[in-house]
């Protein structure tokens, strides 16, 4: 019986990425200038991964996102779901913002959960409510189903705001800065409960965040983006990091990296001409 040789390990195939941006400039107007965000960006998301845009800010993280959502069309490069190339926004991208008041005041929390997938013609009303009742169970809020927003504390409202986002089964989940104005407390409660929920649902998302620390404790991945406009710099595995292992030698010494990369001073321009 013939033997068939096996391949060399570096030709198996690679899953095809969920999401693909490639070489994704974007540029915009104001009344004194045309300004580029973003400089030939690109990256890769697969399903499940938790990947980082990180960067200091006026680095076109939260840009790239937008556009990512749809909101904005890059200005060359492309950027695909499943391969097919995003034309505005759509259901299976949802965004999570840092403001706390994303949720209609004259609705309850369960109403607020379940109306975009009623409007968007998903579910009818008793099974968005259903699955509204679900996800915010998955939030802890539950109990608080039939209360309105204004009796909510900022980190409740963001628990609303990611259960109705992930009502919605979206294929990624965006999320710009969602913990930067929360008290300290609040915001490790927050990523505590947001790894919960991704080891419950295995979501995919895409995560932007100015801080060193919430990166690698919240990502697989880490894209790094150097001040503007947002060049790529690097790309880090941080699988090995999580909410517990702040305090290591190890979680330190890459934050250290992290930070020295992202504010690294390019050589000058004598020594980049000899080389």
């Amino acid at each position: 019986m013939p033997v068939t040789a096996a391949r060399p390990v570096d030709n198996v195939e690679k899953a095809s990425p969920l999401l693909a941006v490639d070489k994704v400039t974007i540029e915009y107007k104001t009344r004194e200038r045309r300004v580029r965000a973003t400089h030939q960006v690109s990256f890769d998301v697969h399903g499940a991964d938790r990947f980082i845009l990180l960067g200091p800010s006026g680095c076109g993280k939260s840009t790239l996102l937008k556009a990512v959502a749809g909101f904005m069309p890059p200005t060359e490069g492309r950027i695909a779901i499943n391969g097919q190339a995003v034309q505005g926004p759509g259901p299976d991208r949802i965004v999570v913002f840092q403001e706390f008041d994303q949720l209609p005041p004259w609705k309850t929390l369960r109403q607020n959960v379940a109306f975009p997938l009623v409007a968007a013609r998903k579910l009818s009303r008793r099974e968005a409510d259903e699955r509204a009742m679900h996800y915010l169970d998955k939030v802890g809020l539950a109990a608080f189903a039939d209360a309105y927003p204004h009796t909510l504390s900022g980190g409740m409202k963001q628990r609303v705001a990611i259960a109705r986002a992930l009502a919605m089964q979206p294929r990624v989940l965006l999320m710009d800065e969602p913990f930067a104005a929360l008290d300290a407390l609040t915001r490790r409660r927050m990523q505590e409960e947001l790894m919960a929920l991704w080891e419950d649902v295995r979501f995919t998302l895409l995560f932007v965040t100015h801080s060193i620390e919430e990166a690698l404790v919240l990502g697989s991945r880490v894209l790094l983006l150097s001040p503007h406009p947002g060049r790529v710099r690097a790309e880090l595995n941080a699988h090995a990091f999580g909410l517990h292992s702040q305090g290591s030698a190890a979680f330190q010494s890459a934050a250290q990296r992290i930070h020295d990369l992202l504010f690294e001073s390019p050589p000058p321009l004598a020594e980049r001409a000899a080389a």
